[in-house]
Parts: structure tokens; C-alpha cells; sequence
């Protein structure tokens, strides 16, 4: 990507809402990744594959916080919370698959480069979260909260 085109592309996003979206992402990415690691304890040596029920587990979880912290402080928009809802849970529904699909061979790969198998899928979970983040952004600016936004655009003349 040249200087340009990213330039371009951070014209189109209002600093405001990225900071916002920052914070409560620092928020979600705490909490989500607290959950997720709460169930690898827990499931771990119960289960197969521990760290993928926690993953799937841990995610379903946190959709409505992260739901919640979008609606009112990054996004801001009024009323629609069951369709709002339900577009947020399409999001993450592609990235929870984006998550099972990743976290295998992160594991296998963070296992391997470092030799620890046992905390393999804490950081795995980690990197593969922060992937997530990026993917989330943009599908919850242009699909979930996108609505939403246009109205609030309308009212105010400004989508900051």
C-alpha cells in the first residue's frame, strides 16, 4: 500500500470514532481475552481441543458486551437494538469462523517456533484475536452500526 492510498483511506475514517472504537476495543480485547483463557483452564484437560470450545464458548459471551460498547460509544446510534444485534452477530459469526479456522494452525505454529505447547493456545489466542480486531472494525462500521450511523450522519450533518 502507498503512502497515498493510505492517507486516502484515513480520510474516510473519522478519528474520533477510531478512538472510540480503540477504547472499547482495549475493553473488549481485555474481557475477551480474559474469557477465553477462563475456559482453556477450565475445559482444558476435560475436553479435546480445549481451546476451541473456549474459543466458540468465550465468544458468545462477549458478542453482547462488545455489542453494548459499540452501540453507545463508538458508533452512537439510537434504537434498533435487535436488528443492530443480529447484524453484529453476522459479523462476529465470520469472525468467530475466521477464529476456528486460524487458531489451529497458530497453535500448532506458536507451539512449534517456541517449543511451549502448553501456553501454545494462549498466545495463538492472542494473535488470532488481534486479527479479528481489524475485521470487526470494518464490518461493524459498514454493516452493523452502518444504518444507524447514515441517520445520525442526517441529523447532525457529521458522522464524528
Amino acid at each position: 500500500m502507498t503512502r497515498t492510498s493510505s492517507l486516502s483511506i484515513a480520510r474516510h475514517l473519522p478519528r474520533s470514532q477510531v478512538a472510540r472504537y480503540l477504547v472499547v476495543g482495549l475493553w473488549n480485547t481485555a474481557f475477551g481475552y480474559g474469557t477465553y483463557a477462563l475456559f482453556v483452564m477450565l475445559l482444558e484437560g476435560r475436553v479435546p481441543a480445549a481451546y476451541l470450545v473456549a474459543s466458540l464458548l468465550a465468544s458468545l459471551i462477549n458478542i453482547t458486551v462488545s455489542f453494548l460498547g459499540y452501540k453507545w460509544f463508538v458508533f452512537r446510534t439510537r434504537g434498533n437494538y435487535l436488528q443492530e444485534w443480529l447484524r453484529c452477530l453476522m459479523v462476529y459469526s465470520g469472525s468467530i469462523g475466521l477464529g476456528l479456522v486460524l487458531l489451529p494452525p497458530a497453535v500448532y505454529l506458536v507451539g512449534h517456533l517456541t517449543g511451549n505447547a502448553r501456553s501454545a493456545p494462549y498466545v495463538a489466542g492472542a494473535l488470532v484475536m488481534g486479527v479479528q480486531i481489524v475485521v470487526s472494525f470494518f464490518g461493524h462500521r459498514r454493516f452493523s452500526f452502518a444504518a444507524g450511523e447514515k441517520a445520525e450522519a442526517g441529523e447532525n450533518g457529521s458522522r464524528t
